[in-house]
């Protein structure tokens, strides 16, 4: 799910922020776009920071980028959102001005238009402005109304830029319609290129119990191993997913066995491992866990309590060890030197594939529905954008097959 954020000149644009953030917990891959006027209310490094990619700004600014961004992006996205749009930005739709970038995407793209305006009160009820309005209403833009309210002029009435949660609302209702109707860029059917493929994924976290009621876990959500495990069954791969304790669905069409702690994850996992030809260690596994679990609760007593830890299983680096002609893909969640710490993983745990992430960073990592990986393998080191889980999965699974043309071993088929 791709999504153009247009922004335009005039005091709401600092709730664009919000939005960005409510598409992106949705899944959505934004790309935003500011006029020039807009970088006056809000910096676009904000913008970049959040989103993980360049802001557009210029309609030819200079770079390494070949393509003719208004036609490429016009092409990839599936909505576009200008929030705020001011009177300037609607009279430029509905007469076909094309000055700027923003201008310019929205005549190049046939993906839908949502417009959240804001403005003065009377300059939203001015007669060339309902015009314009009425206009574009005809030709198919939807729109998220002004609300009434204390506007920036410091009066009062209809003008001020919708609450971000209805903008985001409404956005994510148009591309659900638009994929009912077949319209999705996303809805093309997936390759079949896992078919005959078998494979292991791990998701969600482990729970290393200290006594009945308390325990050592951590913030995986299993939405990453999930998606992985959906983007392989829809090219065509039969799976088998072991999940930690999660609170999501799992995949229909995935044989799904349920585990708590790390050591009933690492039976299951070699207990499957050789009817796999690829295994993706997406799970959060705890690193230690209480050397005596209680039989009964820990009575609170005195102001402080030792607690001894033990080393559990190392699942990844047994699974490179006995992998064979396997494709093994592990994870690596990092605060710091991120890629050298999942280059050194690579090797000393025997893995093709190291998916690192710096789980600090803003919308990437841990219960949210967005991640901000690069892809570390022998040759080659890849960073990729901020993108939905979904997206990310089929990156990954993109990688995967590449890894495994170059060195072909059919394994795990019997």
């Amino acid at each position: 799910m791709k999504i153009a954020l247009g922004v335009t000149g005039c005091i709401g644009a600092y709730k664009a922020v919000e939005v960005l953030r409510g598409l992106q917990k949705a899944g959505a891959s934004v790309q935003v776009a500011m006029t020039g006027n807009a970088a006056n209310f809000v910096a676009p490094l904000t913008f970049q920071a959040i989103s993980g990619q360049t802001v557009i700004t210029e309609m030819f600014a200079p770079g390494h980028d070949p393509d003719i961004k208004h036609i490429s992006l016009g092409r990839e996205i599936d909505l576009l959102v200008i929030a705020p749009a001011t009177a300037n930005i609607l009279a430029k739709m509905a007469n076909g001005i094309a000055d700027d970038f923003l201008s310019t995407l929205y005549i190049s793209t046939t993906a839908p238009v949502l417009v959240a305006p804001a403005m003065n009160a009377e300059m939203w009820k001015h007669p060339a402005t309902s015009g314009n309005v009425r206009v574009l209403r005809d030709r198919g833009v939807e729109f998220v109304d002004p609300e009434d309210g204390f506007l920036a002029c410091r009066t009062i009435g209809p003008g001020r830029l919708a609450e971000p949660a209805s903008i985001v609302e409404r956005a994510l209702l148009l591309i659900d319609r638009s994929r009912a109707a077949g319209g999705s860029r996303e809805e093309a059917p997936a390759p079949l290129d896992l078919q005959g493929e078998r494979l292991l994924v791990t998701a969600g976290p482990t729970y290393e119990a200290i006594d009945p009621v308390r325990g050592i876990t951590n913030r995986s959500s299993g939405r990453m191993g999930y998606a992985i495990a959906k983007a392989a069954i829809d090219r065509g791969a039969e799976v088998t997913l072991v999940t930690g304790p999660v609170s999501i669905e799992p995949p229909s069409r995935a044989e799904t066995i349920e585990v708590r702690s790390a050591a009933e994850m690492h039976d299951v996992v070699m207990s499957r491992l050789n009817r796999a030809s690829i295994v993706v260690m997406a799970a959060a596994v705890a690193d230690y866990r209480p050397a005596q679990p209680r039989n009964r609760k820990i009575k609170k007593g005195a102001a402080k309590m030792t607690l001894d830890l033990e080393r559990t299983e190392d699942i990844l680096a047994k699974a490179g060890r006995m992998k064979g002609g396997r494709i093994v893909v592990g994870f690596a969640a990092e605060t710091e030197n991120v890629i050298d710490n999942a280059r050194s993983k690579l090797f000393e745990k025997g893995a093709d594939l190291i998916v690192a992430n710096d789980v600090s960073a803003i919308n990437a990592g841990f219960d949210v529905e967005t991640n901000l990986v690069t892809l570390v393998s022998e040759g080659e080191t890849t960073e990729l954008p901020l993108l939905s889980k979904r997206d990310v999965a089929g990156r990954i699974l993109d990688a995967v097959l590449r890894i495994k043309s170059a060195s072909p071993a059919p394994v795990g088929r019997g």
